[in-house]
């Protein structure tokens, strides 16, 4: 393989929904609470009440009794509006903190490619992670603390 990689040749997602079980939750945002309910047709505060669970003191997602994500039922309910957590799977800050998390994350994805140099994987991560922050700052959707892009 040559020292440039696509995302493709990175990470290619099968829809598995293994990333929407277990591992902590999903950490979702006032503004990820407010897409969903709305995207729900719910008030927000119900919607926490029916499909949120604190962790400390943030939000995440509640988990059905067999470990996934509330929201999966094969496919995701609400991927239009799918959490800012979720949307940024797999190129997340953790990864560029230490590129070992990228191949602990590929032992529960099959579509994460964990033979590739650690330049190719921390390169890829780290160009997602700014093309997400400039299209955040572009849109003025910049507003969600607490989550690193």
């Amino acid at each position: 393989m040559t020292s440039e990689s696509n995302d493709e040749s990175v990470f290619s997602c099968h829809m598995c929904g293994d990333c929407c079980r277990g591992y902590g939750g999903t950490y979702v945002s006032a503004s990820d609470i407010q897409a969903i309910a709305e995207y729900l047709q719910e008030d927000p505060e119900q919607f926490k009440t029916k499909y949120c669970q604190l962790s400390g003191s943030r939000y995440v997602l509640a988990q059905s009794d067999n470990g996934f994500c509330v929201f999966w039922d094969g496919l995701c309910r609400i991927h239009p509006v799918k959490p800012r957590m979720c949307r940024n799977w797999p190129y997340i800050a953790a990864v560029l903190e230490d590129v070992a998390n990228w191949r602990i994350m590929g032992g529960s994805c099959p579509g994460i490619r964990t033979d590739l140099s650690d330049d190719i994987i921390r390169r890829t991560v780290a160009r997602r992670i700014e093309e997400r922050r400039k299209a955040r700052l572009r849109d003025g959707k910049d507003q969600d603390s607490g989550n690193k892009a």
